[in-house]
């Protein structure tokens, strides 16, 4: 007698995160496709979906049916993760697209799977959203530049946790979530405006999924210049300082007297910046050419807590990795450390020894002489 299993519903995105080390920050139009092609970017996602699904094969195996798109859109990593997965009946071309997301989802509801599973960025949620608004469960492994949407994981592992403990409870917490995006040509610009397109079921377990990107949370201005000051009193002459994104960060550019980059990453040495917008392979140039000490300074995502692996790709884990954990420099309010309510700050660099070096507690620059000692996820 055949039992029925239970069906996963796989989608990847495969040029979901290419713009995120090149410094593009999204992939939305196929011009930036080839452009972030042509800066030597790699896919991101296929690796993050083998990643989950590796871990969902070592406790599903054989128990599970997994229905996916043919090729770079799931047949390949579902593979490689040791499953024999069922293809959909459609073809892709060479370039995908939102229309071949779109095209998965609606034969997977034909299909009545039982879940969604899937790797891509805001763009990718949306498009999902599109077709089944919140009538399939669904899972985000995280693999885009900017993720404001609440239905990501933490990591790719989180997303494995999630899709086991959802086909293994029988007392499944189903979580109505928002769906997020921005415009990424304003954000390429500099300029940062999140919609809110709807919400989506989540199987809901708090220490897994990333939450939504919370806005305002670094509103206190009086707050984020006591911080400013006490950066730039602690800049020292001959480091070489690797600054992140965010308005915390570009707060410490003002009171350095400089223009940073609100949503990108650059450099600063001996009073000035000496290159902005920077890809990974040009600060590893710089870095591997450069005779002083390198720094990192960071902000933590409001709301969220990720550190690195969010709109900061270009701070590659292999760069992290050279300069050593003590190389880095966390600042935060006290009101953006509040706002994760008790969770720990995350880090999904996409290389898991980078981070289990990162995890444990860290100090966190809070204000002017003052610290905090806070928690790095493991």
């Amino acid at each position: 007698m055949n039992t029925i299993k239970p069906t996963l519903g796989l989608i990847i995105n495969p040029i979901s995160g290419l713009g995120g080390r090149v410094g593009l920050k999204g992939t939305d139009t196929m011009n930036v496709v080839a452009m972030a092609i042509e800066l030597g970017a790699k896919p991101e996602s296929p690796f993050r979906a083998t990643t989950a699904l590796k871990e969902i094969h070592i406790v599903l195996k054989d128990n599970i049916r997994i229905v996916t798109s043919p090729g770079v859109m799931g047949e390949i990593a579902a593979i490689e993760a040791g499953f024999s997965p069922e293809i959909l009946p459609m073809s892709i071309p060479d370039s995908t697209s939102a229309d071949d997301t779109c095209n998965a989802v609606r034969l997977m509801e034909d299909l009545e799977v039982e879940l969604i599973l899937f790797a891509g960025g805001d763009g990718t949620a949306r498009d999902i959203y599109s077709v089944i608004k919140d009538r399939i469960p669904v899972v985000g492994i995280p693999a885009g530049v900017k993720m404001h949407s609440a239905v990501y994981a933490t990591t790719p592992k989180s997303a494995a946790r999630l899709v086991n403990s959802y086909f293994h409870s029988q007392d499944v917490n189903l979580k109505d979530v928002e769906v997020m995006d921005i415009d990424e040509e304003a954000f390429r610009n500099g300029q940062l405006s999140a919609s809110l397109y709807g919400y989506m079921k989540v199987p809901y377990e708090r220490r897994y999924i990333q939450g939504a990107k919370s806005g305002g949370i670094e509103s206190d201005d009086s707050a984020m210049l006591a911080v400013a000051n006490e950066i730039s009193n602690r800049i020292e002459s001959d480091v070489l300082y690797i600054l992140g994104p965010g308005t915390t960060l570009r707060a410490i550019g003002d009171q350095l007297g400089v223009e940073k980059t609100l949503l990108g990453v650059d450099l600063f040495k001996n009073g000035k910046l000496i290159a902005k917008d920077v890809t990974d392979t040009q600060i590893t140039e710089v870095v591997a050419n450069s005779t002083i000490p390198s720094r990192i300074i960071v902000t933590p995502i409001g709301g969220q807590g990720h550190i690195f692996g969010r709109g900061n790709q270009q701070i590659s884990p292999s760069l992290i990795e050279t300069l050593g954990r003590e190389s880095i420099i966390i600042v935060a309010t006290t009101n953006k450390l509040a706002s994760l309510g008790g969770r720990p700050m995350l880090v999904d660099t996409g290389d898991p020894n980078v981070d289990q070096m990162l995890s444990g507690y860290i100090r966190v620059v809070t204000g002017v002489n003052m610290e905090s000692v806070y928690r790095v996820s493991d």
